[in-house]
């Protein structure tokens, strides 16, 4: 199984269309196998989603993440977990264990996307 991250270095980004990178881990048997970090392409709507389930992610887990990602995740059969925090290696680590669950944070208001960070 292939997990994505939104990352800001070796941490979970806070809100995935910002993160600097994506980190891709690929899983077999609960166990990390392998690790691809791919920069983020830009923030277009619509096109992240695509872009990671087109890598193959079966999973995206990130800090926080606007509402119409989280419908384009849904209809390419990624599941998403928002809501994570820490390091990235140890939120898939988490996940894999099954101590990892989606808070279902998302960010509603897309216009202050750039803000979005900045909720509490």
């Amino acid at each position: 199984m292939k997990i994505a991250v939104a990352c800001m270095g070796t941490q979970v980004s806070g809100h995935f269309g910002h993160c600097e990178t994506f980190t891709l881990y690929d899983t077999e048997n609960g166990v990390i196998t392998g690790e691809t970090t791919l920069p983020n392409p830009g923030h277009r709507p619509g096109f992240l989603p695509n872009f990671l389930a087109d890598q193959g992610a079966e999973v995206i887990i990130a800090g926080g993440m606007g509402g119409g990602a989280v419908e384009i995740f849904n209809e390419r059969g990624v599941e998403v977990i928002v809501g994570a925090q820490g390091l990235a290696r140890e939120a898939v680590e988490s996940y894999l264990k099954g101590e990892l669950h989606s808070t279902g944070s998302i960010c509603h208001e897309h216009q202050h996307a750039d803000e979005c960070g900045h909720h509490h």
